[in-house]
């Protein structure tokens, strides 16, 4: 018998100033901390699964990459796409695609802390 993984089970951006990044996910994406982080971790209380902002991993330099995540398309759900686009315009943070409609409702990207290109979708 082959032995599976279900899928994601928690995701984690790796950062270099913590405060500011669980700052920036609770103040524009109205994200809860979680009623316990692991040290050097701030988790959000998010379903279906556990998203956090941690300290690097040893041996992660994040000085030496251009923008961290390159590669990975992280997505999140929100209910009302378009007015998290105004909301997260309104407050400066920036926009990398703008609202477009997707197999999944309206999405578009933005600059999340640190750099990391961040796509809600949804309603």
């Amino acid at each position: 018998m082959t032995v599976s993984i279900d899928g994601p089970d928690f995701v984690a951006l790796q950062v270099r100033d913590l405060a500011a990044a669980a700052d920036f996910c609770e103040r524009h994406l109205g994200l809860r901390r979680a009623a316990f982080s692991p040290p050097h971790a701030v988790v959000f209380d998010t379903k279906p699964t556990p998203f956090a902002v941690r300290e690097p991993l040893p041996g992660v330099d994040l000085a030496e990459t251009a923008r961290p995540g390159l590669g990975v398309a992280l997505w999140f759900r929100t209910s009302d796409a378009h007015a998290l686009h105004d909301q997260l315009t309104a407050a400066g943070v920036k926009i990398l695609t703008p609202v477009a409609e997707s197999p999944f409702g309206p999405m578009f990207s933005f600059e999340g802390p640190e750099g990391y290109a961040l796509t809600a979708h949804g309603g």
